[in-house]
């Protein structure tokens, strides 16, 4: 077998490095997904019948984009390793799946954020509305101790005692923080998919670097 010699060892051994760091953003990714989608107040608030579902799903593409980035990041160390053209081709087609990923979940955070926000909005609104529900009662509860909120566009206090002058009226709690969730999933796809260019740039570079010290052989 081949090796490459002179600045493109150089570039071998950069992508093996940058292939353990992606390696390790893979875990950091999936675990961010992770924590977004088992955050117990994040849980607590999108459980129940109608609860909306559109902000788990750029969730769940931040998940299945991180277990993907650790599994391909292994395989691209692999790759610069044995100097394959094979396992580089295929480490650039999966770093361009993954980038794909990430960007759509980044975007979808972003282009959604008011829709999942107005959404989740409805559904507390919805819960506060019908007092006859003892399940409605419950969640409209459940959404005045995870946020410390209490009524709709201005506090309630028939709806919660406890109300004090530093609670929130819970249209502005819930968008304070769901806009927080969603930054992150939005910042974490978006930065993670311009390290893959680099990524993608390395295995391009290596592999031609390795067709043309055959072809010279």
């Amino acid at each position: 077998m081949s090796k490459v010699q002179g600045g493109m060892k150089c570039v071998k051994y950069l992508l093996f490095v940058f292939n353990f760091i992606f390696w390790l953003s893979g875990s950091f990714v999936l675990a961010v997904g992770l924590w977004l989608r088992f955050d117990p107040d994040t849980v607590q608030l999108l459980t129940g019948d109608g609860a909306p579902e559109t902000f788990f799903i750029a969730v769940y593409i931040l998940i299945g984009a991180g277990g993907l980035m650790m599994l391909v990041g292994f395989f691209g160390c692999f790759g610069a390793v044995r100097e394959s053209q094979c396992l580089l081709a295929s480490f650039f087609a999966c770093l361009m799946i993954i980038f794909g990923a990430e960007i759509a979940a980044g975007v979808f955070g972003f282009i959604n954020k008011e829709q999942i926000v107005e959404e989740v909005q409805k559904f507390y609104s919805s819960s506060i509305a019908d007092n006859s529900n003892s399940n409605s009662t419950a969640i409209a509860s459940m959404y005045h101790t995870v946020l410390n909120c209490c009524g709709g566009s201005t506090p309630n206090p028939a709806l919660c005692p406890e109300v004090n002058e530093e609670t929130k009226d819970c249209l502005t709690a819930i968008t304070d923080f769901f806009n927080e969730k969603l930054y992150i999933i939005g910042y974490v796809g978006i930065g993670i998919a311009g390290v893959m260019i680099i990524g993608m740039i390395f295995s391009m570079v290596l592999c031609c670097a390795i067709r043309n010290s055959r072809e010279v052989i």
